[in-house]
């Protein structure tokens, strides 16, 4: 699809919604639906607008009961629409996971190929708010665990607004990860939309001394961190994941392949999550490639503090990205 070239100025959130008002003029099956999405706007305001627009058929507030509403978003999608339903934050996910694990990521496999899900859950994740441990975990690659559905991250404009078109196309469960640090950030977005391929990652910053692999809430980190790393004549390489599932090794093999060195930034805890299977599957394909193990910077390994002092201690963040650099540089370089 070709565009103007013209740009506009634009928030996250506002990609987002952006997003939202072009799916539901598009499509007549879809419609959103979630906690206080219609009336109050949506706890992040990305709603904000749509109840107006659209009616109360397609933009429906619910109850306040994650499985209640997500098992009615798998019937509908089961009935032939497009639901797009809003998980509030990331950790009230739990209590719809069998919904979204027994029942959207399984039902393709169990009948046979028979049923598709083409239901899209958007989900606010990650910390930096100082909402403490209820309302900060990034779980995101708990899910990237589970066959049958797509795990997408969107950490720019382009993809926070292209990714849903994508992901409303897709015949089965897809669920996208908004980090809540996100929606205020803003930048120019070209006026046309356009769908976003969202199974490859991106470079977001060529480099050739050490590959930064990231995705989500902490991409603007590592982007600030190789900026750093510049002016002290490292070169930094920035990769981009965008999905966590399907994971796409050949863009991250290729890029150790060129920088023979990796550090891996998740806001994830360290044990048992996606930087661990990344690391895992370099030594698979690029053992021979690394001049020096895969270093990791990842969230500490407890519940998320209230206190802003101690969330930032606990998280990655610009400073830690660049001394674990550093360190793995130190007589190496």
């Amino acid at each position: 699809m070709t565009t103007s070239g013209q740009t506009v100025r634009i928030t996250y959130r506002e990609a987002i919604r952006q997003a939202i008002r072009e799916a539901l003029q598009r499509d007549p099956r879809v419609f959103v639906m979630g906690e206080d999405v219609g009336r109050y706007g949506g706890c992040y305001a990305v709603t904000k607008g749509l109840l107006e627009e659209f009616g109360p058929e397609r933009i429906r507030d619910t109850p306040l009961s994650e499985s209640a509403f997500v098992g009615a978003g798998i019937g509908a999608a089961l009935g032939g629409m497009r639901p797009i339903v809003e998980i509030m934050t990331v950790n009230f996910s739990l209590l719809a996971l069998d919904q979204i694990v027994n029942n959207a990521a399984t039902i393709l496999h169990m009948s046979g190929g028979q049923f598709n899900i083409p239901i899209v859950i958007r989900l606010t994740t990650g910390a930096g708010r100082q909402l403490a441990a209820q309302h900060s975990h990034s779980l995101e690659g708990w899910y990237a665990h589970i066959p049958g559905i797509k795990v997408l991250t969107p950490a720019t404009l382009e993809d926070a607004r292209g990714m849903l078109w994508t992901a409303l196309e897709d015949p089965d469960p897809v669920l996208i990860f908004e980090h809540g640090t996100l929606y205020n950030a803003e930048g120019d977005l070209a006026a046309e939309a356009v769908a976003v391929n969202i199974g490859q990652a991106a470079i977001r910053r060529p480099g050739s001394d050490v590959s930064l692999i990231t995705y989500g809430g902490t991409l603007d980190k590592s982007l600030q961190a190789a900026e750093q790393l510049a002016a002290e004549k490292i070169d930094a390489e920035v990769v981009d994941l965008r999905t966590l599932r399907p994971l796409d090794t050949a863009t991250i093999l290729d890029s150790v392949a060129r920088t023979h060195r990796a550090v891996i930034i998740d806001e994830g805890w360290r044990s048992g999550s996606i930087s661990a299977e990344i690391s895992a599957r370099i030594m698979e394909g690029a053992f021979y490639e690394l001049d020096l193990p895969v270093a990791r910077v990842c969230s500490a390994e407890v519940p998320m503090p209230y206190a802003k002092h101690m969330e930032e201690a606990a998280l990655p963040q610009v400073a830690t990205i660049v001394e674990t650099v550093r360190r793995m540089l130190g007589g190496n370089g």
